[in-house]
């Protein structure tokens, strides 16, 4: 509530303040023909209980204004503070009896203590302390129960504005922080997808060189044969235009992931794909089956690499959420027009605690988002965990 009214007043800062002054400006108008007509009040003994002069009603409105005018600077609470007090010493020394409006001081006092900090707000409560002291002092019959009543109403309103600046100080940090913490994690979020691009692009590397690789050694062969065997020939040839379209098939995902900053000691070993994947599954963390549907078909390499990455995160997120006694299911499916991993588990699903940091289904994403495919990911009903991805099924150049 607080945040919201503080929010409005951030948006509304010149409605606000006249907000502020206008209930005590309104007990000024109210009060104002009383008091020209009391002139000097006098006790039961008929002696004055209150040195002063009291003003008549345009003086009375005069000083009112004055004193009331100084709280609309609310981006300067200290002057305000300053010229109220001011104005409220000459009036002492000009033996005027209070007023109503004299309680802007005690406003001013809040502001600075709200707005300020420790050093301003201590040294505007020791002037209020004074002003209350020179007040009981000029009253006919002073007593300590009377500057002590009052020094307990200025140091509550004094209070009240510290603990508030102390809440809006807290408010304005946690709000800084999560904006700090928003853009970290978007930060994070592109430092892995950078990361996983570049991954990705060594992969692909990978599998380009190794195509190329074998056009060379088709072409030598090719060149030996051509005058003792042309058939030997011919299915060189053919083998090279095979592969050089397996290769272009490649190298066009391959356009526009930057490859920056690679290790000294990369690893260029061939990556695994849909021959390993049975392995994978048997030697996994994670007690899980594998099940294909359909006739398998000729993937390139890198969709290949991708269905196999897939399966090998979905596995290690089942083991590292899915609690003791998880099970996995793999299933591959070649049935329809597209590839359809599903990897399933019987762990705790929803209940699993979230584990910050994690970039996996950022990865998922950017390896299937290349193919044209989607990933979804989520709890099962009825528990568990389930990761579902559907790659267009791109038939290997021939």
């Amino acid at each position: 509530m607080f945040g919201k009214v503080r929010a409005w007043s951030k948006r509304h800062e010149r409605l606000a303040s006249v907000l502020r002054v206008a209930p005590l400006a309104m007990l000024c108008a109210l009060t104002a023909v009383p008091y020209a007509m009391v002139g000097e009040p006098y006790a039961e003994g008929g002696a004055p209980a209150a040195a002063g002069v009291y003003l008549d009603l345009a003086g009375y409105l005069v000083l009112s204004a004055a004193l009331l005018a100084p709280l609309l600077w609310r981006s300067r609470p200290l002057a305000a503070f300053a010229v109220i007090a001011l104005i409220s010493f000459g009036q002492w020394l000009a033996d005027v009896a209070a007023l109503p409006a004299n309680l802007a001081v005690l406003v001013a006092l809040w502001s600075v203590a709200y707005e300020c900090s420790f050093r301003w707000a201590l040294a505007a409560c020791l002037v209020a302390e004074l002003g209350i002291f020179l007040a009981v002092v000029d009253w006919r019959n002073p007593t300590f129960g009377m500057f002590f009543g009052g020094s307990i109403f200025v140091l509550t309103i004094w209070l009240t504005g510290l603990y508030a600046n102390t809440r809006r100080r807290y408010l304005e940090s946690l709000e800084e922080r999560a904006e700090r913490a928003e853009r970290e994690r978007d930060q994070q979020a592109k430092m892995a997808a950078a990361a996983e691009r570049a991954r990705i692009a060594r992969e692909l590397h990978d599998v380009v060189a190794h195509n190329v690789s074998v056009m060379v050694v088709q072409a030598d062969g090719a060149g030996f044969a051509m005058d003792s065997d042309l058939d030997q020939a011919r299915l060189a040839v053919r083998n090279i235009s095979k592969t050089g379209r397996a290769a272009l098939a490649e190298m066009r995902r391959l356009v526009g992931v930057l490859r920056e900053n690679e290790a000294a000691g990369t690893d260029y070993t061939p990556q695994p794909g849909l021959d390993q994947l049975e392995e994978l599954v048997r030697g996994s963390a994670v007690p899980a089956r594998l099940s294909v549907g359909g006739v398998r078909a000729e993937l390139p390499e890198g969709q290949q690499l991708t269905v196999y990455r897939i399966v090998q995160e979905a596995l290690t997120n089942a083991l590292k959420h899915g609690g003791p006694g998880v099970e996995a299911a793999v299933e591959i499916d070649y049935t329809g027009p597209d590839l359809v991993v599903r990897v399933t588990d019987n762990g705790r699903g929803a209940a699993a605690p979230r584990s910050p940091g994690g970039h996996g289904l950022i990865g998922m994403r950017e390896r299937v988002g290349m193919y044209g495919g989607a990933v979804s990911a989520g709890p099962r009903k009825g528990g568990g965990f389930e990761v579902r991805a559907t790659l267009p099924m791109v038939k290997e150049a021939a």
